[in-house]
């Protein structure tokens, strides 16, 4: 069935759904729990989104990947749940406070614009096969990574992770007027000893709090999905759950 005029932009702020327009709106498997239906109406922008635009969707619980915004909406599951972290009241933990620390004595890292290359591709390609997130699929290619990861409607950074001079992880993160959102993160497997998923959210906390803004937003929280369900650890942090947004204390 078709949606209704009231589902085809779920959620977006008055103004912005005048702006986006529906480009794909089925059923499809799920990607994060087996046996599951998924439905995430995907929106394309037909102008240039700012910080402010960019703050506004994501308090509605839209994600993006590449040009388009997307936000769940399946018929018979809700456990897709937004999750984003206050980050002046963020809490480090032992084990944070030792990943910094040691990415501190070993790793260096920057901040910039998004750029695709050969050793970000083969590392996304590594990643997805040595983490089993690959779905079956075959490594992708410099169009594929750009499509995902660089072509963006939203502002977006770069955070570009080395050791002794070779890159070992990037993570892209985009940025409004008081929020960031992690996009997505790739790793060598062969730092993995480094923790470089959490030294990610560490670093985007840190640059977020030294840049004034408010939250830092994960993507979704699954409970059941292993991918997913390290979010958890972040604390304290906020989970939208029935169009609310809801406090999870600290542990």
């Amino acid at each position: 069935m078709a949606p209704t005029r009231d589902q085809t932009h779920p959620g977006a702020p008055r103004d912005l759904k005048r702006r986006l327009i529906v480009v794909q709106d089925a059923l499809s498997p799920c990607p994060y729990i087996d046996g599951q239906a998924a439905r995430m109406p995907l929106h394309y922008s037909l102008a240039e989104m700012d910080g402010l635009d960019v703050d506004r969707l994501l308090e509605t619980g839209y994600r993006r990947s590449g040009e388009f915004v997307y936000v769940t909406r399946c018929p018979h599951c809700q456990e897709c749940l937004p999750t984003r972290l206050p980050v002046d009241r963020f809490k480090y933990t032992r084990g944070f406070k030792r990943v910094y620390n040691r990415a501190q004595r070993e790793l260096t890292w920057t901040w910039a614009e998004p750029v695709v290359n050969n050793d970000r591709v083969a590392m996304y390609n590594r990643h997805r096969a040595a983490r089993d997130l690959s779905h079956g699929g075959g490594p992708i290619v410099a169009d594929d990574y750009r499509a995902f990861l660089i072509d963006s409607c939203f502002p977006s950074l770069e955070l570009s992770v080395y050791r002794d001079g070779q890159l070992v992880a990037v993570s892209i993160m985009d940025v409004g007027a008081r929020a960031v959102s992690a996009v997505y993160t790739h790793f060598d497997p062969d730092a993995s000893r480094f923790s470089l998923g959490t030294l990610a959210v560490l670093l985007m906390q840190r640059w977020a709090a030294e840049q004034k803004r408010d939250w830092l937003y994960l993507g979704l929280f699954v409970e059941q999905n292993r991918h997913l369900n390290y979010k958890s650890r972040f604390r304290p942090q906020q989970r939208r759950i029935h169009e609310r947004w809801v406090d999870i204390a600290a542990e």
